[in-house]
Formats: C-alpha cells, sequence, structure tokens
C-alpha cells in the first residue's frame, strides 16, 4: 500500500475470481485486510466466465494455466524472502523451458526443492539428460536437495489439512 500510494494510487486490485474462495488463501485474507480489492469476485466472476468472455474478447490469455502466487510454494510459518521467490521462479521457468511440464511447481524447502508436475512431465524428467540439467540447475541456484514429488501436482498441496 506504501508503494500504491507514493505513485498517486488509492486503491489496489488483484485478480482472485469467485472460485478462489473455495480455498484456504491466507494471502486473500492479508490482502483484504489491507484494503486490496478483487473486482472479479465482487461481480461473481469464476474462473469460466472469465475464461469464456476472456476468449470472447479475443485474448491470448483466455486458457493459461492457473499460475498461484510464488510465496505458495513456501511452507507456512516459514519466512517468504526474495531470495526464496526468485529460487523459485527461476527453478519453474527453467522447467517449464524444457518442455517437461506446463504445470509445474517447485516447492522450498529451505535447502530442497521438491518438484511437483503431471505423471508424463515425470516420465519426461526421468530422461538421463533432463534430469542432470534440472539437478544441476537447481543447485546452481542454491538447493542442495532436489527431490521429485511422486504423487505430482495437486493444488494446495501445502495447505493444512481441514
Amino acid at each position: 500500500m506504501v508503494i500504491a500510494s507514493q505513485h498517486g494510487f488509492t486503491e489496489i486490485a488483484d485478480g482472485e475470481n469467485a472460485d478462489d474462495g473455495k480455498d484456504y488463501r491466507p494471502g486473500s485474507v492479508a490482502a483484504r485486510e489491507l484494503g486490496v480489492r478483487s473486482p472479479l469476485s465482487e461481480a461473481g466472476l469464476t474462473k469460466d466466465r472469465v475464461r469464456a468472455l476472456s476468449q470472447k474478447l479475443g485474448l491470448s490469455t483466455w486458457n493459461k494455466l492457473a499460475m498461484a502466487c510464488l510465496a505458495s510454494r513456501i511452507p507456512y510459518f516459514s519466512p517468504i524472502t526474495p531470495e526464496k521467490l526468485r529460487q523459485i521462479d527461476e527453478a519453474e521457468a527453467f522447467i517449464r523451458g524444457m518442455g517437461n511440464s506446463a504445470q509445474v511447481r517447485v516447492r522450498h524447502f529451505g535447502d530442497t526443492a521438491r518438484i511437483e508436475m503431471d505423471l508424463n512431465g515425470m516420465t519426461r524428467m526421468m530422461a538421463p539428460s533432463i534430469r542432470e540439467q534440472v539437478i544441476s540447475f537447481l543447485k546452481q541456484l542454491g538447493f542442495v536437495h532436489v527431490l521429485l514429488d511422486l504423487e505430482g501436482y495437486r493444488m494446495g498441496k501445502l495447505n493444512p489439512i481441514r
């Protein structure tokens, strides 16, 4: 909010939609407490409706995969730092860039990176040359251990059991 006011903005809006309220999202609570508005959610627009309207308007992003906040890759009660967010962002971009899987999450557990992806992505990841490149790159980012989560990607995997 401080940066927004320094630039003359009186409102901040995010892209949360009506479906997002169905999931455990402490960041949404924090955003509301800071006065952030969610116009899509406030208008009752679901993800499917946003996609349909986007396609009708000819937007190239109408069917873009969901990309949750990078902070959602860090376990609850662990500090969120710019360095951790950079490591996650670069790791995921590298893995996606290799064509392994469009839906990739790198969970940050201190010195351990836990990679989640779909089964086809896991199969491609196990090719020796790809596996070695991913391990090498993630270690250059500062991770000591690189794990492949055999359960694969699932939205909200770090959320507490409710």
